[in-house]
């Protein structure tokens, strides 16, 4: 089973969720790092995640709604509605997502968080 690597666009990008789940010992790179710019569109951070191999976590469900039609080959986009997510419940949602899907499972869907949720 592969595990799912994950990319934190620049909506979702906070560097406390970021170290946090890296520490747990998920793969998760975040907008900006070498890579990808704090400046980059959202389109060119869904391309840069699947030029990478990972999927992207997301608050900006419009418009990477959009994007996952336009761009179908992602390696899984994740979306969630910011104002309903308190810091500690959307960490355990991504670390359990992040424990519990399969990088094959989520490729080229487009899933929302609150699967994930407790």
């Amino acid at each position: 089973m592969a595990e799912v690597r994950l990319h934190l666009d620049a909506d979702a990008s906070r560097k406390v969720l970021w170290k946090s789940l890296v520490d747990r010992g998920h793969d998760v790179t975040r907008t900006p790092n070498p890579w990808m710019p704090l400046d980059a569109s959202d389109e060119s951070q869904l391309l840069g995640a699947t030029a990478q191999g990972r999927a992207i976590f997301t608050f900006n469900v419009r418009d990477f709604s959009v994007l996952a039609r336009m761009h179908p080959h992602h390696r899984g986009i994740v979306l969630a509605a910011q104002s309903r997510w308190r810091f500690p419940d959307l960490l355990a949602a991504l670390d359990r997502f992040l424990s519990e899907a399969e990088a094959d499972g989520i490729s080229g869907q487009v899933r929302w968080l609150n699967s994930w949720r407790e």
